[in-house]
């Protein structure tokens, strides 16, 4: 919860009264070596004469010191080495220098931690991640060596994710050998020249290797930990292979082939086709269906242009046979005899994992190195009443048909369910199209979805959002869904339904449970950031594991997984998942890379937004494809992108320069210098950048400008 700003205004008061008070009193000059060193033998009388006052007051000002950030804690802590010896000082410096830091600490959590997050909360995005899950150790790090000043420590900590109790545990053990070391370096006060003669090199050297050693201690943990787990298995002593691969989709794919290029023997297994969903039942056919679709629909445009209306015929089996002679005019890419070319063993049958060096297949056993799993997904199918009693569609069934539903209801507004409901009602179906959503595509912003909404609408499709199915049946009017819209009971009719509300990923039958590997509550692998499994030879990729469901980051996984298992005895790479690109391929269609502005919004990261109309651009008028816009958020006062959606004709194609822009860490104004090619609709991206630019133009210089040319006119 955030302070109140009183709170944070009496706080101020008091630091600021402490820090004024340290300055005018010249408290700075007692603390010094010089100022000990002359005042050893009088301050030594002091604690004889009155012990326990002057360890209270000791106590005390060495709190109010580390608490105030203020300069002289080295000092205090030969002072107490002087003054009490070295067991009572150690005791009284450890607490008290925890204490403070702790103080100091929530000071800066209180003052500043909100503000920092708010501003940079996205830059500090995997610091924040990695402080979270092992601040523990970087922090016990940082205290181990005393070259890194503890206020600093102690104020950084402050902003970064870590418990209260937590930072002053972890901040009294990591400070102890540090303490112990000053505080034996007081008690022999007379023999010092300067406080840098207490840290030789010699003895900075043992610091900094007794900094490191939490993280020696956390691999080495780990390495027991992976033998424990595979402690219960006979490890073979020879290999057939160097990798098992399990499935032969994307990111299966794209595992053997990096394993292959670098030499390594690999044994890919697939169950069905090679190509996986998105060569047979995704990606390849969805477009190949979409691009029918969108002929007819320019057809249909044919007076827009100035020519003879057209009479569409659909002949939709040869629609559908067309889709067909797509995914076989791809499939030799994706093929067995490609892939065996390349230097993959390809093996068709059901794998199952039966120890973490062994995979079964066709009732034989292959032994190796490395196994990934990249299984993928497939269509789920909601558990809703008479559901089953249907013979109903899903995007991977879909493409098996050749008669045209004449009445079709599409169960899910994400992007499957948009762009089939889209290609259906051009191909000549009745579409109805149901979410339960307060929208439909409601990953994206309201507005890029506003748009899709009102072109789905304009083709003439039912759209209900808020719409929750309740039960199924087959009628003597075809098949029915009675459904709840708006708090009401409402029965939709139609001939067919199709399933577009989410994948399931394939875990079953793999032997995952038999090897301990754990599973989220998504059903998805859980793996670390290297795409680990709990059995350290296992690895996994691709829609197995999500969180991202697209070929393009599939295959991205997949170049993490093969290399991490190949060399990550050597070396370990963490996925990056930073800049993700992605598009859905309605018309007109939407693309986006980065932050939405409702993401921005929920996870309160400032940010400037800068809109482009593409109604103003010549290109999209001349094509008569005139509808949408770019929307780009920047870092506010910065040209640094933090996000971009485009939503027009070919907003995929478009996406990509903010993609590698972000990518770069390129601002709007490096896209703003490129040279575009007048006429296309990539110009769009450069005036993207000139409205944010206009937006920012030095106003008051511009009129001295004006000025100065009003002079030289005369």
């Amino acid at each position: 919860m955030a302070a109140s700003k009183s709170l944070k205004l009496g706080i101020i008061a008091l630091v600021g009264a402490g820090i004024a008070s340290f300055w005018y009193f010249d408290l700075h000059t007692l603390l010094s070596f010089e100022e000990l060193r002359a005042r050893s033998d009088e301050l030594q009388t002091l604690r004889k004469e009155h012990a326990l006052l002057s360890a209270l007051v000791f106590f005390t000002l060495y709190v109010a010191v580390t608490g105030l950030s203020l300069p002289g804690a080295a000092v205090m802590t030969l002072a107490g080495g002087a003054i009490f010896g070295f067991w009572l000082a150690v005791v009284l410096v450890s607490f008290a220098s925890s204490l403070g830091a702790t103080l100091a600490f929530l000071v800066s959590r209180t003052l500043l931690r909100d503000w920092v997050q708010e501003r940079f909360g996205r830059q500090l995005k995997s610091l924040n991640e990695g402080f979270a899950r092992d601040g523990a150790f970087y922090l016990f790090s940082l205290r181990l060596v005393p070259v890194f000043p503890f206020f600093v420590i102690n104020l950084i900590s402050g902003l970064l994710p870590i418990g209260t109790l937590r930072f002053y545990w972890v901040s009294q053990l990591g400070m102890l050998p540090a303490t112990a070391v000053y505080v034996n370096a007081g008690t022999q006060l007379g023999q010092l020249e300067s406080p840098a003669g207490i840290l030789s090199p010699a003895l900075l050297g043992s610091f900094v290797l007794l900094a490191i050693f939490p993280f020696i201690a956390r691999s080495f943990l780990g390495r027991l930990k992976a033998r424990r787990k595979l402690r219960a298995y006979s490890k073979p002593k020879q290999f057939d292979t160097n990798m098992v691969v399990i499935g032969a989709g994307s990111a299966g794919l794209v595992a053997s082939l990096i394993a292959a290029t670098l030499k390594a023997k690999v044994t890919l297994i697939e169950r069905h086709k090679m190509g996986g969903d998105c060569l047979n039942t995704g990606c390849v056919p969805s477009k190949a269906i979409l691009r029918s679709a969108h002929v007819a629909d320019e057809m249909r445009r044919a007076p827009e242009f100035g020519l003879a209306p057209v009479d569409v015929a659909v002949n939709f089996p040869q629609v559908m046979e067309r889709v067909q002679q797509k995914i076989a005019a791809i499939e030799p890419h994706d093929s067995v005899e490609r892939f065996t070319s390349l230097g993959v063993d390809c093996v068709a049958g059901d794998a199952k994992v039966v120890s973490p060096w062994e995979v079964e297949v066709n009732g034989e056993r292959i032994r190796t190195r490395n196994i990934i799993i990249a299984s993928g997904a497939r269509a789920r199918v909601p558990d809703i009443d008479g559901l089953q009693d249907l013979d109903f569609l899903t995007s991977d069934t879909l493409w098996e048909i050749r008669d045209l539903p004449r009445r079709l209801l599409v169960l899910g507004a994400g992007p499957i369910g948009c762009e089939l409901a889209q290609a259906m009602a051009s191909l000549g179906s009745e579409v109805t199209l149901i979410t339960h959503a307060e929208r439909i595509l409601p990953r994206e912003d309201a507005d890029a979805s506003e748009v899709v909404h009102r072109r789905l609408a304009a083709k003439g499709i039912t759209i209900h959002c808020r719409c929750e199915p309740v039960s199924f049946a087959q009628t003597a009017e075809g098949q029915s869904a009675l459904c709840k819209l708006a708090g009401e009971d409402r029965t939709l009719h139609f001939d067919r339904v199709l399933l577009a509300v989410g994948r399931t990923p394939n875990i079953e039958n793999l032997g995952l449970e038999e090897l301990g590997i754990r599973t989220t509550k998504r059903g998805t692998i859980e793996v670390d950031d290297y795409l680990q499994t709990d059995v350290p030879t296992i690895f996994a990729c691709g829609d197995i594991v999500g969180p991202y469901q697209f070929t393009h980051t599939a295959s991205h996984q997949a170049w993490y997984a093969t290399v991490n298992a190949l060399v990550g005895h050597f070396k370990r790479f963490r996925v990056d998942y930073s800049v993700i690109p992605w598009a859905t391929f309605t018309h007109p269609e939407v693309a986006r890379v980065g932050l939405s502005e409702d993401e921005a919004q929920a996870q309160g990261i400032a940010y400037d937004v800068t809109r482009y109309g593409i109604d103003d651009l010549d290109r999209a008028i001349a094509d008569s494809e005139d509808e949408g816009f770019v929307k780009v958020l920047t870092v506010p006062g910065k040209d640094r992108i933090l996000g971009a959606t485009i939503v027009s004709n070919h907003a995929g194609d478009l996406l990509t320069e903010f993609t590698l822009a972000m990518k770069h860490k390129l601002g709007l104004n490096k896209i703003l210098g490129t040279i575009h090619i007048y006429p296309t609709m990539s110009e769009a991206n450069r005036f993207l950048a000139s409205e944010w630019r206009k937006a920012r133009k030095p106003e008051a210089l511009l009129a001295w400008v004006e000025r100065y040319f009003r002079w030289r006119r005369g």
